[in-house]
């Protein structure tokens, strides 16, 4: 039932809106210590689409609708789909600490604290591509029951509050302030704007391969 329905949901979208746009954003990524990477994100009202720039290649979808992800892994021809689970309360006292100011025009200096240490910080833009920003909490707030458990399942040496306050309790005060522009989390890892344009819509970006076996993720 569940690729009935998404399949038709996808369908529905590429035939009724053959002339519709897209917004591309493109990110410079990188790990500590790892070289940089692209990363792509497309949107549309009904979707989001996060790869690294190649149509042919894995990628995440995003279905804003359903309120679904769909991790699709070519090599393993398999769909992992993620659905939104249960978030436990945030302890009592547990209180991250997001600043901003302004900086360039249009946008804001942030840092998000917890405990003395600096989880986040970056740069966002208000104005800038605000349903992308939009889109990018709906996904983190998918994922984040998920990104607890991993939390919660990891060996208490890789156990970090930061992680908590980043995907799962205070991502979206973060992403109110806008596009992220610039991000470098407590581990290193950064993220540098490089791009928007409108692009025309191409509806087989939008689809799961025809016959790829969707499976339900923990959540």
């Amino acid at each position: 039932m569940l690729v009935l329905l998404l399949g038709q949901a996808m369908i529905y979208v590429a035939a009724a809106s053959p002339l519709q746009e897209v917004t591309e954003l493109r990110y410079v990524d990188q790990d500590a210590g790892d070289p940089s990477y692209l990363t792509r994100i497309l949107v549309t009202p009904d979707f989001m689409r996060m790869d690294d720039g190649h149509d042919d290649g894995d990628y995440i979808l995003l279905d804003r609708k359903q309120r679904r992800l769909i991790n699709v892994m070519r090599g393993n021809n398999l769909a992992m789909v993620f659905t939104p689970g249960k978030v436990p309360a945030a302890p009592v006292g547990w209180k991250p600490k997001l600043t901003s100011h302004a900086a360039a025009k249009g946008t804001r200096r942030f840092s998000l604290v917890l405990n003395g240490v600096t989880c986040l910080e970056g740069v966002a833009a208000k104005q800038a591509a605000v349903d992308a920003a939009r889109a990018m909490a709906e996904m983190k707030a998918v994922l984040a029951a998920t990104q607890y458990r991993m939390w919660r399942d990891s060996p208490a040496e890789m156990q970090h509050d930061c992680d908590l306050a980043n995907q799962v309790w205070a991502f979206e005060s973060v992403l109110e302030l806008g596009l992220p522009l610039e991000e470098r989390d407590f581990r290193g890892r950064t993220r540098q704007f490089e791009s928007e344009i409108r692009i025309p819509l191409d509806p087989v970006l939008f689809l799961v391969p025809k016959g790829m076996p969707l499976v339900d993720a923990p959540s």
